[in-house]
């Protein structure tokens, strides 16, 4: 199969902040190209800049130096990009169904329409019959499958996550591993995943883009898909032996800028 064309390309990109008349450099020269339809799941140690780098390519943020560059699809008018936080992010006076057609509602979408487009994405994400159901009524994995409905159903072309499951217990982030590979694979989009877990970005991502400690820089970038090709199941992933060599080959890169952050903290307390 031909290669996929290029969807996000990051040139040189930088990100200075000041605090308290001190500059602190949290990105230095990331330059990293994504593929359309690519899965590319960010490691690294605490405060290296993975979210810092998520929030300028989803334009929250704006970058001190660099560019940013998108390839739309021809005639699109669809958002360029959604995004899914660690925390729950629905609204509690809506609905599982209206949470889930928000984004619907903003681009002026009419209601029965867009309640017939997010209903195949609940059902997708197990959410049928909860339909009418309040965030209150809700456990937490089942208000991130809500979340994750919302992205989906505004179909954006690039989806960008920030540890949407790190806040779930073990048992309900394997079940949402596997829902969102399920989803991901019949929606063929763009994907850029932070991760604290590095047994996460393995059993998801096609590549995996390993940052060094403060200032982030793209330390490696480990191929995930030529090991454990798709479509894939999360825990025969995690049960084969190849699993355990790539741990320990991303972690190797890892424990050298986890301790340097840790340094960096103690010097800085």
């Amino acid at each position: 199969m031909p290669a996929a064309a290029p969807k996000l390309h990051l040139q040189d990109l930088t990100r200075r902040f000041t605090i308290k008349g001190r500059s602190v450099e949290a990105l230095a020269g990331v330059s990293l190209t994504i593929a359309a339809g690519e899965f590319l799941a960010i490691v690294g140690p605490s405060g290296c800049g993975k979210t810092t780098l998520l929030r300028i390519v989803a334009g929250l943020e704006t970058a001190t130096g660099g560019t940013v560059e998108v390839a739309r699809e021809p005639g699109s008018t669809r958002p360029v990009n959604a995004m899914v936080f660690q925390q729950e992010s629905v609204f509690p006076w809506m609905s599982v169904r209206d949470n889930a057609a928000f984004g619907l509602k903003a681009r002026r979408i009419p209601r029965r329409e867009r309640h017939a487009m997010v209903q195949p994405i609940l059902e997708i994400a197990g959410l049928k019959g909860f339909e009418d159901a309040l965030p209150y009524q809700l456990s937490g994995g089942m208000k991130q499958r809500v979340a994750l409905a919302r992205a989906f159903a505004n179909d954006p072309e690039i989806l960008l996550m920030d540890e949407p499951f790190a806040a779930l217990d073990e048992q309900t982030k394997l079940i949402l591993q596997a829902e969102l590979l399920r989803i991901w694979e019949t929606s063929g989009k763009t994907v850029l995943y932070v991760t604290h877990s590095i047994d996460e970005a393995i059993a998801l991502a096609d590549r995996i883009l390993v940052m060094s400690a403060r200032p982030g820089r793209v330390k490696e970038l480990i191929d995930v898909a030529s090991v454990f090709p798709r479509p894939r199941d999360v825990a025969a992933v995690k049960s084969s032996p190849h699993y355990g060599e790539m741990f320990g080959r991303i972690w190797g890169q890892l424990r050298d800028e986890v301790l340097a952050a840790a340094k960096e903290q103690e010097r800085a307390a």
